[in-house]
Order: C-alpha cells, then sequence, then structure tokens
C-alpha cells in the first residue's frame, strides 16, 4: 500500500470513496458523494450531537519564516467543498511569524461579518492547531456572542503521524477518541488537507508577489506603472533580470 496524505493508503482510499486522479489540483474534486455523507455521520456521532454540522469552516495560517502570512478559510456543506464560500486573508500588522496572532485576526475579520448578518453562520469551526489556536478561536467567538458554533481543533500528534492526530473540542478541552480508521476522523483530514492546500497556495502567490515588487522597487526612476508594464512585457521578474540591454 502507498501511504497518501491524511493518514490513507491507496486500498483505504478506495474502501472509503476517496480516489485522487494524477495532478488534481484539488483533492475534494474526486471524493464521492456516498463516502462524505458517511464520514459526515460519524462525525456526528463522535460530536455526540442530535443534529449533523450541516455548514463546516476550516482555518489554517501559511507563510515563510514569518513572510506574506496567508489564512484560509475553506467551508464544506453537507460534507462536500463549497469553493465559492472560500476565503484567504492576507494578514497584517503582527509580529512576523505568530500564527496565534495571525488566527486571531482571521477570525475576527471572518465572524465580525458573520455577526452583521454578511456571510453564513457555521455550524462547525474546525482550526488546524492545538489548544493555543482553540484559546483564540474561542476568544473571538466569545467576544462577538457566537457561542452557538461548535469549535474543533485538530493538532498533529505526540509523532506527528497522519492518523494519528488529535481531536479536541473547544468547548471541553476533550480529546476525542477517533481510531486511525475513524471515517470521522477521514473527513477532518480532508477538510484541514483542503485549508492547507487553501492556505499555501495564497501564501506563495502574496510572496511571490512580495518579492517581485521589493525587487523592482529598488531602482530609481521605475514608479509603479513602470514596474507593471516591464513584469507585462517580460512575462515577469524573472523575464526583466534575463533581458539584455537595448
Amino acid at each position: 500500500s502507498i501511504r497518501r496524505a491524511g493518514g490513507l493508503t491507496i486500498n483505504e482510499g478506495q474502501a472509503f470513496g476517496q480516489v485522487r486522479p494524477a495532478g488534481d489540483a484539488s483533492p475534494c474534486d474526486a471524493w464521492v458523494v456516498g463516502s462524505l455523507g458517511s464520514g459526515l455521520a460519524a462525525l456526528t456521532k463522535a460530536l455526540g450531537q442530535n443534529s449533523t454540522p450541516e455548514r463546516m469552516e476550516c482555518f489554517d495560517i501559511s507563510h515563510t519564516g514569518g513572510e506574506g502570512t496567508v489564512a484560509s478559510c475553506v467551508v464544506f456543506e453537507g460534507g462536500q467543498p463549497k469553493k465559492s464560500d472560500y476565503r484567504r486573508f492576507n494578514i497584517e500588522g503582527i509580529t512576523p511569524g505568530d500564527d496565534y496572532a495571525a488566527m486571531h485576526q482571521a477570525l475576527e475579520r471572518r465572524y465580525a461579518r458573520v455577526k452583521r448578518g454578511e456571510a453564513p453562520m457555521p455550524d462547525l469551526l474546525i482550526i488546524d492547531g492545538g489548544p493555543g489556536q482553540l484559546t483564540q478561536a474561542r476568544a473571538v467567538l466569545e467576544a462577538l456572542e457566537l457561542n452557538r458554533i461548535h469549535l474543533l481543533g485538530i493538532a498533529k500528534g505526540v509523532t506527528r503521524k497522519a492518523g494519528l492526530e488529535q481531536v479536541i473540542d473547544g468547548a471541553t478541552g476533550r480529546v476525542l477518541a477517533l481510531a486511525p480508521s475513524d471515517r470521522a476522523l477521514h473527513l477532518l483530514q480532508h477538510i484541514r488537507d483542503e485549508a492547507h492546500r487553501f492556505a499555501i497556495t495564497g501564501h506563495r502567490q502574496r510572496r511571490g508577489k512580495q518579492r517581485t515588487q521589493s525587487s523592482l522597487e529598488g531602482i530609481e526612476g521605475i514608479g509603479p506603472k513602470r514596474r507593471r508594464a516591464l513584469l507585462a512585457h517580460f512575462g515577469g521578474l524573472k523575464g526583466v533580470r534575463n533581458a539584455g540591454v537595448d
């Protein structure tokens, strides 16, 4: 068996209905609806709830040494990704590398909109992180009086191996007893992986843009309009660097 992201082997993934075609930019597109439904049912049971969390949102943070910090929010409804509701947040005004402050800022911006009725209220908020990140999430929800949103954290375990994550109830701090084969855990891993993919893609785009701009900003006599024209003409910073003198 070949180990895949989220702790699934190929055989396990097939049994769960998870098929990921080569080169697919987003693994979400290939999930089978029936398997997502069974994962959602298992998650409802694991949470000890009578009603299924119909709308779920998951947040992750990505940066390189504090540079170009981006937070992602991915949305699942009925166990399926709703990409039209995905959002990214460019994080500003924090100490570089402070993931707690980054998470707090992203959640505050997102859920202030929810409070104003500008975005739907999720049933479940999933945070990629442990107790520290959950503390930030809980503080934001309490300040905005959004206490009906169920809060979960998914953190790497002591060994940091896929399939051995800890799922923490944000209200009680209790670690849910989910076996590596549990479909509830598979669904949470899948949502977490999608949030990570969306965050890191946004971070790389932002970092690349920042580095391109900073490289050209140091050249005297080249203003914003000229920088844009040069990048468009030469197809990017690499093309500018390789251009000869004419």
